[in-house]
């Protein structure tokens, strides 16, 4: 793989300014913010004031702690434009969430949000290895998500050429990048695989592709993922992050020459970890759940939004600003299993470990009896076609799943393709368990 480290002075000043100077900017764009939400927004009004707090109280940045968290049900309450900070004609564009486990979140951007998620995305693609000119296959769902029109602003922020292929249609996704030779690919880690399947199904060794960097996003994904795909395509593969409540993509994002966690862009957003249970603030290396407040955001101001996102804080390295440690899981999607905390990831962790298996799975939870079933449905890979080897690969992974995540599972192998193929996001889990 090429070294793409950016030149030094091709970054944003602010981003290997000192401390301090995070700091103090972070403090000056804290007191703004909380007033900008206090003053236009009633819903944070009325929660400021039940909770005792005036934005005039934040005197340094620990005493955000004083003040009440945001979460997801709060934007539904208040869907469509309850949330807006900002006369509804002034907003620039509206994004939303799906909705498919409830009322729809949406979110606003001024003109100058616009611009400032452009810079920020466009600082994560600069990040990862990328410099004007270069070509940046873009295979994010356009639309009301926030990813594809997301990274597009940050493509056009840097300079980049863009080619806007959206999701789906994997045979078309393959001949783009052979013909059109990009530079970059932006995509969901399970797409990617998907992608890879159609390399393969074709005739083509990606190895031999014009990619030279990977960004992926949207779903917690491993590293053991990481470096199936860097194998695969022999690039580089650097993790995105963000949420749309927050701004959509390009909150932290991987340097490229470290890998070693994603750096957040604290200009702009600040972050907190809280024990998930007492929502008390813990310190910067020890795993909960991340909270986010915006420093900058005019149309849709966020204070201390608790994301479910399970991960923790550490230092600077590549950059000055603060890094977070690849997400975990989330504490919505953990799977409670006669007592014991799983997450899909954990699952792909060992599944990545299992020679004779390809890198594709689900987990269905059934309940036959009294007792909760896990059922890890994967599929043989192409060298694994005889009855005993994927005998033997289910009993692999059976095994590793009980030695490390602690509870035993049923592992049923399907034949190569046989587990659904995502377009963008996977779906991981199927719960078919009784409706109490």
């Amino acid at each position: 793989m090429k070294d793409l480290t950016p030149r030094k002075e091709d970054l944003n000043p602010i981003e290997i300014a000192s401390r301090d100077q995070i700091a103090a900017l972070q403090l000056e764009r804290m007191k703004w913010s909380l007033a900008h939400a206090y003053e236009n927004v009633p819903f944070y009004k009325a929660s400021f004031d039940k909770a005792g707090v005036h934005p005039d109280d934040l005197q340094s940045l620990a005493d955000l702690a004083k003040f009440p968290f945001t979460v997801k049900q709060d934007l539904r309450d208040n869907y469509p434009f309850g949330m807006f900070a900002i006369p509804r004609e002034q907003v620039k564009r509206i994004h939303a969430s799906s909705g498919t486990t409830g009322q729809p979140t949406v979110v606003g951007y001024s003109e100058n949000d616009l611009k400032n998620w452009g810079e920020v995305v466009g600082r994560s693609l600069r990040a990862s290895g990328l410099c004007p000119g270069d070509i940046l296959h873009n295979a994010y769902g356009y639309g009301l998500f926030t990813g594809g029109l997301g990274i597009h602003l940050g493509a056009d922020s840097l300079g980049l050429t863009t080619v806007p292929v959206s999701g789906g249609m994997t045979q078309r996704q393959v001949r783009l990048i052979e013909d059109f030779k990009p530079k970059g690919i932006t995509v969901t880690p399970s797409y990617a695989l998907s992608i890879l399947d159609e390399y393969a199904a074709q005739g083509l060794d990606p190895r031999d592709s014009s990619l030279e960097v990977g960004i992926f996003g949207a779903e917690p994904w491993t590293n053991a993922m990481r470096l199936e795909i860097e194998a695969a395509f022999d690039m580089h593969a650097v993790d995105i992050y963000g949420l749309s409540e927050v701004m959509g993509p390009g909150v932290a994002n991987e340097c490229v020459e470290t890998k070693d966690g994603l750096h957040i862009w604290e200009d702009h957003f600040y972050p907190e970890i809280i024990n998930p249970t007492t929502g008390e603030v813990v310190a910067d290396d020890e795993q909960g759940e991340l909270v986010f407040t915006s420093l900058t955001k005019e149309a849709f101001p966020i204070i201390r939004y608790r994301t479910r996102d399970l991960t923790r804080l550490l230092p600077g390295t590549a950059r000055s600003m603060r890094r977070m440690e690849k997400i975990t899981g989330r504490s919505d999607d953990m799977i409670i299993l006669r007592g014991v905390n799983v997450f899909p990831t954990q699952i792909e962790e060992q599944l990545m470990t299992v020679k004779g298996l390809a890198p594709h799975f689900q987990i269905e939870l059934s309940k036959p009896d009294r007792m909760d079933q896990l059922t890890v449905l994967c599929e043989a890979a192409q060298d694994c076609a005889g009855e005993d080897a994927r005998k033997a690969a289910a009993g692999d992974l059976a095994h590793k799943i009980k030695a490390t995540v602690g509870i035993s599972v049923k592992v049923l192998i399907a034949d190569p393709g046989g587990v659904e193929r995502s377009q963008g996001k996977a779906v991981r889990i199927i719960d078919n368990r009784p409706k109490s």
